[in-house]
């Protein structure tokens, strides 16, 4: 991809998460947009960040920890985790990334406070809970959420911002924001049962289901080939 089809994509992205919530009627600035840019070399990211994209979000953590380093003369870029998270990877997650989406055992959130330097500021995390009840994905049963929430509050060096999905694929708008909106639910249980706690954050939509996100409270979306084009399925 060039430079100028970045460029373009980018911009393309942008457009659609603000027509959305123009469509939604919600805020110019209530959902942020993050770059999925997995398998993706340095060079590509350091092109959005200049471009003006400053959060990332990465599946691979010794790919990432590699552009990490490549990139670390870039201010203010913000790295998200977002898949499944080992607990042999937790330390290197800990260590190097701001946000955390993937958490759904308390082993793995343990582990992620346990390791997190002091020094650096409470790593916002949120719980993936699995919407579709598919045995194949990873996320936590909305029946285990509360305690898990719990659990995670309890925890000094994580800040749990909210909940995060990935749905199974549906066909149209209603019965993609069927799933959307039940996370939107539990969110809004989790506020009421913690109200002391950050809970400001649904991660959720993607390039299929931008819209219904939006339409359903998503404030951060998840773009990756729409920005950088095809993936690469081979990785670190």
């Amino acid at each position: 991809m060039t430079d100028t089809m970045l460029s373009e994509s980018l911009t393309s992205a942008r457009e659609r998460l603000s027509r959305a919530l123009v469509t939604a009627g919600r805020p110019a600035d209530a959902a942020r947009l993050l770059a999925v840019s997995k398998t993706k070399p340095a060079g590509m990211i350091r092109e959005a960040w200049q471009l003006g994209q400053r959060e990332f979000g990465e599946n691979y953590v010794q790919e990432a920890l590699e552009k990490q380093a490549e990139l670390a003369d870039l201010e203010g870029i913000v790295w998200h985790f977002i898949g499944p998270l080992q607990a042999n990877k937790t330390r290197a997650v800990a260590e190097h990334f701001d946000w955390v989406h993937s958490i759904d055992r308390e082993k793995i959130a343990r582990r992620l406070n346990d390791q997190r330097p002091d020094a650096l500021a409470p790593l916002d995390v949120c719980l993936q809970v699995n919407v579709s009840d598919e045995a194949s994905k990873s996320g936590v049963a909305f029946d285990e959420l509360e305690g898990l929430a719990n659990a995670v509050l309890a925890m000094p060096r994580l800040r749990l911002r909210g909940l995060m999905t990935i749905p199974a694929p549906a066909a149209d708008m209603a019965s993609q924001r069927e799933p959307l909106a039940r996370l939107r639910l539990a969110l809004e249980a989790l506020r009421k049962r913690f109200p002391e706690a950050p809970l400001d954050t649904l991660s959720m939509g993607m390039s299929d289901d931008l819209e219904a996100a939006v339409q359903e409270g998503a404030t951060l979306v998840r773009l990756g080939t729409a920005i950088f084009g095809a993936r690469n399925t081979s990785h670190r």
